[in-house]
Protein backbone atom coordinates (compact mmCIF):
# COMPACT_ATOMS: atom_id res chain seq x y z
CA UNK A 1 0.00 0.00 0.00
CA UNK A 2 3.21 2.33 1.51
CA UNK A 3 4.49 1.73 -2.10
CA UNK A 4 1.16 2.40 -4.30
CA UNK A 5 0.46 5.56 -2.56
CA UNK A 6 4.21 6.54 -3.48
CA UNK A 7 3.83 5.78 -6.66
CA UNK A 8 0.79 7.84 -7.31
CA UNK A 9 2.04 11.06 -5.59
CA UNK A 10 5.42 10.48 -7.83
CA UNK A 11 2.73 11.09 -10.70
CA UNK A 12 0.69 13.62 -9.44
CA UNK A 13 3.70 15.66 -8.98
CA UNK A 14 4.83 14.88 -12.38
CA UNK A 15 1.69 15.50 -14.13
CA UNK A 16 1.55 18.84 -11.75
CA UNK A 17 4.77 19.50 -13.51
CA UNK A 18 2.70 20.15 -17.16
CA UNK A 19 1.01 23.35 -16.84
CA UNK A 20 -2.45 21.75 -18.21
CA UNK A 21 -5.42 22.05 -16.18
CA UNK A 22 -9.14 20.98 -17.10
CA UNK A 23 -12.17 21.39 -15.09
CA UNK A 24 -15.64 20.07 -16.44
CA UNK A 25 -18.14 18.08 -16.84
CA UNK A 26 -18.58 13.95 -17.38
CA UNK A 27 -22.13 12.09 -18.14
CA UNK A 28 -22.64 8.30 -18.37
CA UNK A 29 -25.31 6.37 -19.57
CA UNK A 30 -24.91 2.86 -18.29
CA UNK A 31 -25.94 0.26 -20.86
CA UNK A 32 -26.51 -1.84 -18.06
CA UNK A 33 -25.59 -2.06 -13.97
CA UNK A 34 -26.14 -4.79 -11.44
CA UNK A 35 -25.96 -3.81 -7.52
CA UNK A 36 -26.01 -6.84 -4.87
CA UNK A 37 -26.60 -5.43 -1.41
CA UNK A 38 -24.79 -6.80 1.60
CA UNK A 39 -25.90 -9.69 3.03
CA UNK A 40 -29.24 -9.70 5.33
CA UNK A 41 -31.34 -12.78 6.95
CA UNK A 42 -34.39 -12.00 4.89
CA UNK A 43 -34.40 -14.92 2.24
CA UNK A 44 -34.76 -12.66 -0.34
CA UNK A 45 -33.16 -11.39 -3.45
CA UNK A 46 -30.46 -8.95 -2.16
CA UNK A 47 -29.54 -7.64 -5.65
CA UNK A 48 -31.58 -4.92 -8.13
CA UNK A 49 -30.33 -4.56 -11.92
CA UNK A 50 -31.47 -2.42 -14.78
CA UNK A 51 -30.93 -2.30 -18.56
CA UNK A 52 -33.01 1.07 -19.83
CA UNK A 53 -32.57 4.63 -18.94
CA UNK A 54 -29.27 4.80 -16.51
CA UNK A 55 -27.74 8.24 -16.10
CA UNK A 56 -25.47 10.19 -14.80
CA UNK A 57 -23.73 13.36 -14.34
CA UNK A 58 -20.97 15.18 -12.46
CA UNK A 59 -17.85 17.41 -11.85
CA UNK A 60 -14.39 16.44 -12.82
CA UNK A 61 -11.04 17.83 -12.84
CA UNK A 62 -7.96 17.16 -14.81
CA UNK A 63 -4.41 17.76 -15.00
CA UNK A 64 -1.61 16.67 -16.91
CA UNK A 65 0.06 16.98 -20.75
CA UNK A 66 -1.35 15.82 -23.91
CA UNK A 67 -0.80 11.85 -23.66
CA UNK A 68 -1.31 11.51 -20.09
CA UNK A 69 -3.23 12.89 -17.39
CA UNK A 70 -4.65 12.55 -13.83
CA UNK A 71 -8.55 13.26 -13.43
CA UNK A 72 -10.72 13.52 -10.31
CA UNK A 73 -14.65 12.78 -10.48
CA UNK A 74 -17.79 11.96 -8.95
CA UNK A 75 -20.98 11.29 -10.72
CA UNK A 76 -24.67 10.86 -9.36
CA UNK A 77 -26.54 8.15 -11.47
CA UNK A 78 -30.02 6.95 -11.11
CA UNK A 79 -31.64 4.43 -13.17
CA UNK A 80 -35.40 4.76 -13.27
CA UNK A 81 -36.55 1.18 -13.60
CA UNK A 82 -33.96 -0.74 -11.97
CA UNK A 83 -35.76 -3.71 -10.25
CA UNK A 84 -35.03 -7.37 -8.90
CA UNK A 85 -36.74 -9.57 -11.48
CA UNK A 86 -36.40 -12.62 -8.90
CA UNK A 87 -38.14 -10.80 -6.10
CA UNK A 88 -39.87 -7.72 -6.95
CA UNK A 89 -39.57 -4.93 -4.09
CA UNK A 90 -39.93 -1.96 -5.36
CA UNK A 91 -38.59 -0.15 -8.76
CA UNK A 92 -35.21 2.43 -9.11
CA UNK A 93 -31.51 2.53 -8.14
CA UNK A 94 -28.91 4.93 -7.87
CA UNK A 95 -25.60 5.16 -7.20
CA UNK A 96 -22.62 7.56 -6.29
CA UNK A 97 -18.69 6.40 -7.92
CA UNK A 98 -15.79 9.08 -7.03
CA UNK A 99 -12.53 7.98 -8.42
CA UNK A 100 -9.20 9.40 -9.87
CA UNK A 101 -8.22 7.90 -12.90
CA UNK A 102 -5.20 7.93 -15.07
CA UNK A 103 -5.60 8.67 -18.95
CA UNK A 104 -3.71 8.23 -21.88
CA UNK A 105 -3.98 9.23 -25.34
CA UNK A 106 -7.38 10.66 -26.76
CA UNK A 107 -8.50 10.28 -23.16
CA UNK A 108 -6.33 13.19 -21.46
CA UNK A 109 -8.92 15.87 -22.63
CA UNK A 110 -6.07 17.96 -23.00
CA UNK A 111 -5.52 17.37 -26.60
CA UNK A 112 -6.49 19.11 -30.03
CA UNK A 113 -5.46 16.35 -31.70
CA UNK A 114 -8.02 14.06 -32.55
CA UNK A 115 -7.36 10.11 -31.13
CA UNK A 116 -7.82 6.93 -29.52
CA UNK A 117 -7.22 6.53 -25.84
CA UNK A 118 -7.93 4.56 -22.45
CA UNK A 119 -8.31 4.94 -18.83
CA UNK A 120 -7.79 3.09 -15.61
CA UNK A 121 -9.08 4.37 -12.30
CA UNK A 122 -10.09 3.41 -8.98
CA UNK A 123 -12.11 4.71 -6.08
CA UNK A 124 -15.45 4.29 -4.16
CA UNK A 125 -19.16 3.75 -5.15
CA UNK A 126 -22.32 4.15 -2.69
CA UNK A 127 -25.13 2.68 -4.50
CA UNK A 128 -28.64 1.94 -3.28
CA UNK A 129 -31.54 -0.25 -4.77
CA UNK A 130 -35.54 0.12 -4.18
CA UNK A 131 -36.25 3.36 -4.30
CA UNK A 132 -39.70 3.73 -5.07
CA UNK A 133 -42.67 2.04 -4.73
CA UNK A 134 -41.36 -0.46 -2.08
CA UNK A 135 -43.88 -3.05 -1.94
CA UNK A 136 -45.48 -3.06 1.73
CA UNK A 137 -44.82 -6.65 2.52
CA UNK A 138 -41.18 -5.72 2.31
CA UNK A 139 -41.05 -2.87 4.95
CA UNK A 140 -43.38 -5.13 6.96
CA UNK A 141 -41.21 -7.71 7.76
CA UNK A 142 -37.89 -4.83 8.24
CA UNK A 143 -36.24 -4.70 5.16
CA UNK A 144 -35.05 -1.33 4.11
CA UNK A 145 -32.42 -0.49 1.25
CA UNK A 146 -29.30 1.73 2.11
CA UNK A 147 -26.91 3.28 0.55
CA UNK A 148 -23.91 0.65 0.63
CA UNK A 149 -19.93 0.74 -0.31
CA UNK A 150 -17.94 -1.15 -2.64
CA UNK A 151 -14.59 -0.57 -3.68
CA UNK A 152 -14.78 -0.21 -7.57
CA UNK A 153 -12.37 -0.38 -10.41
CA UNK A 154 -12.79 0.66 -13.96
CA UNK A 155 -11.09 0.86 -17.25
CA UNK A 156 -12.34 2.93 -20.44
CA UNK A 157 -11.42 2.73 -24.08
CA UNK A 158 -12.77 5.38 -26.60
CA UNK A 159 -11.88 8.91 -28.39
CA UNK A 160 -11.19 12.03 -27.63
CA UNK A 161 -10.45 15.69 -29.19
CA UNK A 162 -10.02 18.92 -27.97
CA UNK A 163 -11.54 18.75 -24.61
CA UNK A 164 -14.54 16.08 -25.14
CA UNK A 165 -14.29 12.54 -25.20
CA UNK A 166 -16.87 9.50 -25.63
CA UNK A 167 -15.60 6.39 -24.11
CA UNK A 168 -16.96 2.79 -23.59
CA UNK A 169 -16.43 1.36 -19.96
CA UNK A 170 -16.44 -1.29 -17.35
CA UNK A 171 -16.59 -0.97 -13.40
CA UNK A 172 -16.42 -3.82 -11.02
CA UNK A 173 -17.05 -3.22 -7.34
CA UNK A 174 -16.73 -5.34 -4.32
CA UNK A 175 -17.12 -4.94 -0.16
CA UNK A 176 -14.80 -7.44 1.16
CA UNK A 177 -16.53 -7.28 5.01
CA UNK A 178 -19.97 -7.81 3.85
CA UNK A 179 -20.05 -8.99 0.37
CA UNK A 180 -21.72 -6.14 -1.69
CA UNK A 181 -20.84 -6.12 -5.25
CA UNK A 182 -21.49 -3.58 -8.26
CA UNK A 183 -20.92 -3.74 -11.92
CA UNK A 184 -21.34 -0.87 -14.31
CA UNK A 185 -21.13 -0.91 -18.17
CA UNK A 186 -21.89 1.52 -20.50
CA UNK A 187 -20.55 4.89 -22.65
CA UNK A 188 -18.95 7.79 -20.74
CA UNK A 189 -18.82 11.58 -22.23
CA UNK A 190 -15.75 13.98 -20.93
CA UNK A 191 -16.23 17.79 -21.50
CA UNK A 192 -13.63 20.09 -20.67
CA UNK A 193 -14.86 23.21 -20.80
CA UNK A 194 -11.11 25.30 -20.88
CA UNK A 195 -10.54 23.09 -24.01
CA UNK A 196 -13.90 22.93 -25.60
CA UNK A 197 -14.02 27.09 -25.45
CA UNK A 198 -10.91 26.56 -27.79
CA UNK A 199 -12.58 24.97 -30.82
CA UNK A 200 -12.73 27.76 -33.08
CA UNK A 201 -14.52 27.53 -36.77
CA UNK A 202 -12.45 29.07 -39.20
CA UNK A 203 -14.98 30.21 -41.61
CA UNK A 204 -15.96 33.02 -38.35
CA UNK A 205 -12.88 34.46 -38.97
CA UNK A 206 -12.68 34.94 -42.47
Amino acid sequence: MKSFLTAFIFLVSFSIGYSQFGIGLTASHDLYHYYQNPDDDLEESTSAGSALLNLGIGPKIWMGNNDFSISFEAQATIGLFGLSVKDYKGLGTTSFPIMAKFNFGGLSALDKEGKFGWSIGAGIQYSKTELYYVKGSFTEKGGQRDLFKTYIGQLGYGFGMSGFSAHGFIRFGYHPDNGARSFNVGIQYDFNIPKLRQITDPESEL
